[in-house]
């Protein structure tokens, strides 16, 4: 990073930057992408800006997935949101979603979860009976969706957060 860590393990100047000066949170992430305190061991962060083929996006982000990752792999979908033809953004995006919705209820907040896990599953629906197809890459999108809504219902009315690789989607493959 462009800073130098205060005593206290912070950013001199109060927040940390990349190379180019750009406001960066260098902090260490566990594997759910919640920050840790400075110093600590955290999982390696996905880069950013990734340009990805949609095979190795997918790809990838099913290897995360399974490992218990979402955080991770909704890294590589926005990646793939952010680089992708404009006429795929909404699938990545919605992609992304289902991601962090996965995420959300494995850290145990059951209200963003449940809303963006359903968000997800209508944007990949959405997509698919558009301009697009239901089966890119060889992922099941209406098998997607019912697989999130499926989980926002038991996420909105258990108790305890969801175990991320137990309950991730497979992506097909």
């Amino acid at each position: 990073m462009g800073d130098t860590d205060t005593a206290a393990g912070g950013p001199a100047g109060g927040r940390d930057r990349d190379d180019d000066g750009r406001a960066r949170n260098a902090r260490p992430r566990d594997g759910l992408g919640r920050p840790l305190p400075y110093g600590s061991a955290g999982v390696e962060r996905q880069p950013e800006g990734i340009v990805r083929t949609p095979e190795e996006t997918v790809a990838e982000a099913r290897a995360l997935l399974a490992a218990g990752k979402p955080f991770h792999a909704h890294e590589v979908f926005e990646d793939a949101w952010k680089s992708g033809p404009e006429h795929e953004r909404a699938l990545w995006r919605g992609m992304a979603q289902l991601a962090v919705g996965l995420t959300h209820s494995a850290r145990g907040n059951t209200t963003g979860g449940a809303r963006l896990l359903r968000r997800g599953a209508g944007a990949v629906e959405a997509w698919a009976s558009g301009p697009g197809e239901d089966r890119p890459y060889g992922v099941d999108l209406a098998g997607l969706a019912d697989w999130a809504r499926e989980l926002a219902g038991r996420v909105e009315h258990g108790t305890d957060p969801v175990d991320s690789a137990a309950e991730a989607p497979r992506l097909g493959g």
